[in-house]
């Protein structure tokens, strides 16, 4: 039986009188790689922010390993409502900040990458460590955290060196070409440990052969790193290669769900990206 990483139950995002997500419902089991697609306005991007915690839903709940993370609850009424109150409860019944989500195991990247412009590349992975750090403030002043530092540092050496970006370790982050670019803001989020990687449109703006190089990338994480991934993304030919199942939005509404030779098939989809004719 499947085991459940990520499941989106019933969510509805509302923006006054705009519906951009119409009860959406979607599963990811460990070890997939799922992709959610859509025309543009479809509301990917809305269901993405919901999804890794940037919106509160107008209504429905996001679970991640069977806990309860999301629900339709204001940001702020939140951040009060946890004020003294159990962190389990609150992983339960609340929804957790942007670097309590990432602690619990889920990271994710940016449709415009957004690296540390004025670090290397071994600098930019290394600051994704520090959610991960046991040791506080006191001991890093009096320096009594070296032996996690070092073994942190270790630990970013052999990542990139599994990634193929040592060669460029001490280079500026910026100073890539775009491709290695968003290789490196993937490896800073693998650097997190996470159990689940949510790519928000990571072959946005890359041309063909690095969409294909980007494409073998991704495979190549969930199969060497044993990674979950969810993704929203446009370009169809990375996402009919590597998808186990696709989900596809228009207007905010689920429209179709399935394999990829399924989704592409569906006349649903091919009239929702191409248009239905007038005569039609």
């Amino acid at each position: 039986m499947s085991e459940s990483v990520l499941r989106v139950e019933n969510v509805t995002m509302q923006f006054g009188g705009v519906v951009a997500v119409d009860n959406l419902s979607l599963e990811v089991n460990r070890g997939e790689i799922v992709s959610l697609i859509g025309p543009n306005g479809a509301g990917k991007t809305t269901a993405f922010n919901v999804i890794t915690g940037v919106y509160a839903p107008t209504n429905g709940c996001v679970w991640f390993n069977d806990k309860k993370i999301i629900e339709n609850h204001p940001r702020g009424k939140m951040k009060k409502l946890y004020q003294g109150q159990n962190k389990d409860l609150y992983h339960h019944t609340l929804a957790p900040t942007p670097d309590q989500i990432t602690r619990l195991g889920r990271a994710r990247t940016f449709q415009n990458i957004r690296l540390w412009k004025g670090m290397s590349v071994f600098d930019n992975v290394l600051t994704a460590k520090h959610c991960r750090r046991t040791s506080g403030l006191l001991s890093a002043t009096l320096r009594l955290n070296a032996k996690e530092e070092a073994q942190q540092r270790q630990e970013v050496q052999e990542l990139l060196e599994l990634l193929d970006l040592a060669d460029v370790k001490d280079e500026m982050a910026t100073s890539l070409p775009y491709g290695k670019q968003r290789r490196l803001e993937i490896a800073r989020a693998l650097a997190t440990q996470p159990e689940l990687l949510l790519l928000d449109e990571p072959a946005a703006g890359m041309n063909p052969q690095e969409t294909a190089e980007l494409t073998s990338f991704i495979a190549r994480i969930r199969d060497d790193f044993h990674m979950t991934v969810f993704l929203i993304e446009h370009h169809m030919d990375l996402v009919m290669e590597i998808s186990q199942r696709i989900y596809v939005l228009d207007f905010g509404k689920t429209i179709a769900q399935g394999l990829p030779q399924e989704i592409q098939n569906d006349q649903r989809v091919i009239d929702a990206y191409l248009g239905v004719s007038e005569d039609a």
